[in-house]
C-alpha cells in the first residue's frame, strides 16, 4: 500500500501528514529479520505497508510465545514512543515486509503541535490496536490449550492402537504365508502398508500437538511417491467413483517420505470429501522449476467456502464436514514449512488448486 494512504498518516491534518511522509524512512525486511528485541529503548514508530510482523515474548532459552501480529495498514511501537519505556516484546518479520519508520523525537514534536481531533482519532486507533492484540493473545492461549488436549488424546489413541494393529499385522502376514498366490500377497501387502500408515498418522498428530515436526530426511522421488500413493488409495477412489490421475517428472527432494505422503493424503482427502457425493476428478502435477519442485493438486469440486479461506491453514478450521477435525490443512502446512517449502491455494466454485513448492535435491 502507499504510505500516504496508511491509516496512521490519514489521521493527521494534510500539512502534518505530508511532513510525516517526508520524515518516514521506507525499508524492506526479509523474512525472519528481527526489527527490535524485547527490552530495547524505543527509537521509531513502524507503519506496515506490506508483509507481516510477529510480536513474541521469550518463554525459555530460544523459545518464544507469539502474542500478536501486525499486517498492512497496522502500526506498532506506539507505546514505547509515547511513554519512552523499553520494548515489551520482540518484533520479527514473518512474511517479508516493507515498513515505514518514523523517528521518535520528530514524531513527538509533530504530536505536540497536533489538533485535539487528530489526537483523539489516533487515540482511538491505539485502543483498537490494544483490543486486537488482547484478542490475538487470548486466541493463542486457547489454541495452546486445545493442542495440549490433542496431544493427550493422541497419546491414549496410540496406546490403545498398539494391540489391535499388531494383531492385524500378524494376521495378514499369516494369511500371506498360508496363501502365497499373487492376488492374496498383493492384498496382504496393502493391509500391512495401511496399518503402517495408521501408526505414522497418529505419531504425526502427536508431533503436531507438541508443536514440533521431526523429519527423517532422505532423497525422495516424487514420481515414485505418487505411484505408491495411487496404489494405496485406489480402492478409496473407486468407492467414491472418483477419477484420479497424476503426471510427475522424476524430481528428487530431500524429504521425509511418510510426511510428504501425509500432505498428499490430507489435501486429496479434503477433495474426496467435497466430491464424494457428486463424482469428479483429482489431478496432481509435479515438475521441476530451476531450484524447486512444483506440485499442483487440483479438483473440480465446489470450492472452499468463503468464510474459512482466510483461516484455512489454522488448526480446528472446518466447514460442513461430518467428523472433520479441522487439522488436515494445518498439519500439511506444518510439514511443508518443516521442509523449507511453501503452500498456497486458489479456490472458486469450479474447483480448488493447492500449490506446493519444495527445494529440490541436486544429484
Amino acid at each position: 500500500m502507499e504510505l500516504q494512504s496508511h491509516r496512521f498518516i490519514s489521521s493527521f491534518e494534510p500539512e502534518q501528514a505530508l511532513e510525516l511522509c517526508r520524515l518516514a524512512v521506507l525499508e524492506h525486511y526479509p523474512n525472519k529479520t528481527v526489527i527490535f528485541e524485547e527490552g530495547e529503548i524505543p527509537d521509531y514508530l513502524y507503519l506496515v505497508l506490506e508483509g507481516q510482523v510477529e510480536f513474541r515474548k521469550r518463554t525459555s532459552f530460544e523459545k518464544y510465545q507469539t502474542i500478536a501480529l501486525a499486517k498492512p495498514n497496522d502500526f506498532f511501537g506506539e507505546f514505547g514512543i509515547l511513554d519512552g519505556q523499553p520494548r515489551s516484546a520482540q518484533a520479527i518479520v514473518c512474511k517479508e515486509a516493507t515498513l515505514a519508520k518514523i523517528p521518535r523525537d520528530l514524531l513527538m514534536e509533530i504530536l505536540n503541535n497536533t489538533r485535539g481531533s487528530a489526537v483523539l482519532k489516533l487515540f482511538g486507533y491505539v485502543i483498537e490496536h490494544m483490543r486486537s492484540t488482547t484478542a490475538q493473545y487470548v486466541n493463542q492461549m486457547v489454541h495452546k490449550e486445545k493442542m495440549a488436549l490433542v496431544g493427550e488424546m493422541v497419546n491414549t489413541i496410540i496406546h490403545d492402537f498398539k494391540s489391535p494393529v499388531t494383531g492385524i499385522h500378524l494376521a495378514s502376514a499369516m494369511v500371506k504365508e498360508l496363501h502365497p498366490d499373487e492376488e492374496t500377497t498383493e492384498w496382504c501387502d496393502l493391509i500391512q502398508a495401511q496399518v503402517q500408515r495408521m501408526l505414522v498418522m497418529t505419531e504425526e498428530l502427536l508431533e503436531f500437538g507438541r508443536g514440533s515436526s521431526t523429519l527423517q530426511k532422505h532423497p525422495v522421488n516424487l514420481s515414485l511417491l505418487l505411484q505408491r500413493f495411487e496404489k494405496l488409495n485406489s480402492v478409496y477412489f473407486k468407492t467414491y467413483h472418483l477419477e484420479f490421475a497424476f503426471e510427475a517428472a522424476d524430481v528428487i527432494v530431500n524429504g521425509d517420505e511418510n510426511k510428504l505422503m501425509r500432505v498428499f493424503q490430507n489435501l486429496v482427502g479434503n477433495a474426496v470429501e467435497a466430491l464424494k457425493n457428486r463424482g469428479g476428478r483429482i489431478n496432481i502435477a509435479v515438475w521441476e522449476n530451476r531450484k524447486t519442485a512444483e506440485i499442483k493438486i487440483c479438483d473440480n469440486g465446489p470450492g472452499i467456502p468463503e468464510e474459512i479461506r482466510d483461516r484455512l491453514f489454522e488448526p480446528f478450521v472446518t466447514h460442513g464436514k461430518q467428523g472433520g477435525s479441522g487439522l488436515g490443512t494445518a498439519i500439511a502446512k506444518s510439514i511443508i514449512d518443516a521442509h523449507g517449502g511453501q503452500i498456497s491455494f486458489h479456490s472458486s466454485s469450479e474447483g480448488t488448486t493447492f500449490h506446493i513448492i519444495l527445494p529440490i535435491l541436486k544429484v
